[in-house]
C-alpha cells in the first residue's frame, strides 16, 4: 500500500491528473472490439484486426507475460473554453483541442517513462515494465474504468465527474503486484444523448463505439485518401480532428476546466488556422510547421500528412462557400503537385460556385491527366452554370 501511495504522489508531481491501479485481468470489453473490427467500423485501420494485435488487447498478459498489474494515468487538456475564435475570421479551420500544443505522445510517455524509473527505485527489486498512450494495443478505457479514474461516456470517451473528458490516458503494464483500486461504481450518461444528436456524421453507436467510417477525426487524420463525397459537408471546417462530442457534453460544459497542461496549448495559434494561407503550404514548410523543428517537439498535427491536411483544408473552404477562398484553391488545382490535394480543390470550388469558379475548373479540364482528379473537376463542373 505504502508503493502505491508514493507512485501517486510521483505521478502527480509529474503533470498527471489522474492515476489509478486495476489488477491485469482480460478487459471486459474485448468480445464488444471483436464485433467491431468484424462489422468494418475501424475502416482502412487494418493494423487494428492483424492477428497477433487482437490477441494483444484480448490479455495484458500477451504484452508482457509477467504483468501482474497496470497503472493508468490521465493528462487533462486545454479545451475550446479556453479560446474564443472570431466569429469574424471566416476563412478559419478548426482543429481538436487535444492537438493545439505538442504531441502528446511523446510528453506522456517521457513521463511514463519517469514513473517506471521511480517505481524501479522505490521497489528495490527487478521490474518488467511496458509503457503506452494510445497507440499501445491496449483497450485503455476498459482499464481507466476498472482503475476508477471515470466512466466511458456514450461518446466513448471517458469522463471523470469532477472535470470531464479533456483526458488523454497513459498506460504502465508492470510486473509489480500492487493493490488495485476499486472500480468507477456506474454509469452517470442517464438518458442523455446529446452527443450522439450533435454529431454531424452520425457516428455513435448505441453500443458505445464509434462507426470510425464516419467519424470526422477518422476522415481527416487516420483516412490517408478520399473522404467520402456525402461525407464531406458534414465535416464543416475541422480540419484536424473533432470536439463536437465533447463540446456538447454536460459534463464538460459544466465542470471541464479550460486549462490543461500548459505544454498541450503552447501554441494555440494551432487551434483556428487561416484555412487559405495552410492550403499554400510547401512540404518544407510543413514540415517545418508541424515537425520536430517547433520546440524540439513534433506537433499531431503531421500525422495528417501534407497531402492530407491540405485536403480537408480544401474541404473546409468548400464549406464556408466563402468566394475569396476560389484564387488559392483555383491555385491549388493548377499548381498543387496532389491528385489528392487537387481532386478535393475542385469539389470545394464546385461548392462555391459562380463564373470565377467555373472557369478555373474549365481550365483545370483540359490538362488535368489523373482520373481521380479529373473526375472530380467533370463533377464540379456539372453542378455548376457557366452564367452564375
Amino acid at each position: 500500500m505504502e508503493l502505491k501511495l508514493e507512485l501517486k504522489t510521483e505521478a502527480l508531481r509529474l503533470g498527471f491528473n489522474l492515476v489509478g491501479v486495476t489488477s491485469a485481468d482480460p478487459p471486459k470489453t474485448f468480445p464488444a472490439y471483436v464485433r467491431w473490427l468484424e462489422q468494418d467500423r475501424h475502416g482502412t485501420m487494418h493494423y487494428l484486426e492483424v492477428e497477433r494485435a487482437v490477441e494483444r488487447r484480448a490479455n495484458p498478459s500477451n504484452i508482457l507475460p509477467e504483468v501482474r498489474s497496470l497503472i493508468v494515468v490521465g493528462m487533462r487538456y486545454s479545451n475550446s473554453k479556453a479560446l474564443s475564435m472570431a466569429a469574424s475570421d471566416n476563412l478559419t479551420g478548426r482543429v481538436a483541442s487535444y492537438a493545439w500544443g505538442k504531441d502528446y505522445h511523446d510528453l506522456i510517455q517521457s513521463r511514463l517513462n519517469l514513473l517506471v524509473e521511480f517505481l524501479n527505485n522505490r521497489s528495490h527489486q527487478s521490474v518488467a515494465s511496458k509503457v503506452y498512450t494510445d497507440t499501445g494495443p491496449i483497450l485503455e478505457r476498459d482499464f481507466a474504468v476498472r482503475a476508477g479514474l471515470g466512466w466511458q461516456g456514450k461518446n466513448t470517451c471517458l469522463i471523470e465527474p469532477g472535470s470531464g473528458s479533456y483526458y488523454l490516458l497513459g498506460e504502465i503494464l508492470t510486473s509489480l503486484a500492487l493493490e488495485p483500486d476499486d472500480p468507477y461504481p456506474s454509469d452517470r450518461c442517464g438518458t442523455c444523448r446529446r452527443c450522439i444528436e450533435a454529431c454531424p456524421t452520425e457516428c455513435i453507436l448505441a453500443d458505445r463505439t464509434i462507426d470510425a467510417r464516419r467519424c470526422i477525426s477518422y476522415l481527416t487524420i487516420e483516412n490517408k485518401g478520399v473522404i467520402p463525397l456525402e461525407l464531406r459537408p458534414k465535416l464543416g471546417n475541422w480540419v484536424f480532428g473533432c470536439d463536437i462530442c465533447q463540446q456538447v457534453c454536460p459534463w464538460n460544459q459544466r465542470f471541464a476546466s479550460p486549462a490543461g497542461d500548459p505544454r498541450f496549448a503552447s501554441r494555440l495559434d494551432l487551434a483556428g488556422p487561416g484555412l487559405l494561407a495552410a492550403l499554400r503550404l510547401s512540404q518544407d514548410e510543413f514540415s517545418q510547421q508541424f515537425g520536430k523543428q517547433v520546440s524540439g517537439f513534433p506537433s499531431p498535427l503531421k500525422r495528417a500528412r501534407r497531402r492530407g491536411f491540405l485536403r480537408n483544408v480544401a474541404v473546409a473552404l468548400g464549406n464556408i462557400h466563402d468566394p475569396a477562398a476560389i484564387p488559392a484553391l483555383a491555385q491549388a488545382l493548377s499548381g498543387e503537385a496532389e491528385p489528392l490535394v487537387r481532386s478535393h480543390a475542385a469539389w470545394a470550388l464546385g461548392q462555391i460556385g459562380g463564373a470565377t469558379a467555373h472557369a478555373a475548373l474549365l481550365q483545370a479540364l483540359s490538362r488535368e491527366q489523373d482520373p481521380l482528379a479529373l473526375s472530380e473537376i467533370k463533377r464540379a463542373l456539372e453542378s455548376l452554370s457557366p452564367v452564375e
